[in-house]
């Protein structure tokens, strides 16, 4: 990943400790022990590059804060995104709209298939990203491991949606890491809800 050439460059040990919300000296621990990489200014400070505290973050589970997702990704990185993936054409078009009417300063980016999906996520690194689970080429289950998996995708929060009715469904996704699971039909005012609480 490379280095992003706006400020912040790298971190202090201080900055990295409020970004993970711990006290200072646990970062200083977690740097000396080798858990964080990092590496020493001329005046005996610690300091450590964007990417890999986020590393560091997804290896502890610790969620990535949107400062610190734009240090890494710079101009390509949308705060405020949101990747919507339905090949119903229709759904897709109408949530996009809703979204776009309902919550300010969003960027709503479209797909219809899970390869166009995967090209999206790449490119745009969106904040969420609201997946069917039946989709045409690589399904829903396989994006979410996917998501889940590469650090290329910017680990977004995962709201899925389906029609598909087996109870063992819900588990499945949840087991993948997903953060919010929505049957079919969507109650769309309830779906804005659940994306100002991720944003």
């Amino acid at each position: 990943m490379p280095h992003n050439e706006n400020k912040p460059v790298m971190y202090s040990a201080l900055e990295v400790a409020k970004l993970c919300g711990v006290v200072n000296q646990t970062a200083i621990n977690w740097i000396r022990n080798n858990h964080l990489k990092a590496f020493n200014t001329p005046g005996g400070q610690f300091r450590v590059y964007p990417e890999d505290l986020v590393e560091f973050m997804k290896s502890r589970n610790i969620q990535i804060p949107a400062e610190l997702r734009a240090a890494c990704y710079g101009e390509s990185y949308i705060p405020r995104s949101i990747l919507i993936v339905d090949d119903d054409r229709g759904l897709n078009s109408v949530v996009a709209k809703f979204l776009s009417k309902r919550i300010e300063n969003l960027g709503v980016f479209q797909a219809f298939d899970g390869f166009e999906a995967g090209s999206l996520m790449t490119e745009k690194l969106p904040g969420i990203v609201i997946l069917d689970l039946d989709l045409p080429g690589i399904d829903g289950f396989d994006l979410c491991r996917r998501i889940n998996s590469s650090e290329k995708f910017g680990k977004p929060a995962i709201i899925v949606i389906t029609a598909l009715e087996n109870d063992e469904v819900e588990s499945k996704v949840n087991e993948l890491g997903v953060n919010c699971f929505m049957k079919k039909p969507l109650n769309l005012a309830n779906l804005v809800d659940t994306i100002n609480g991720i944003l």
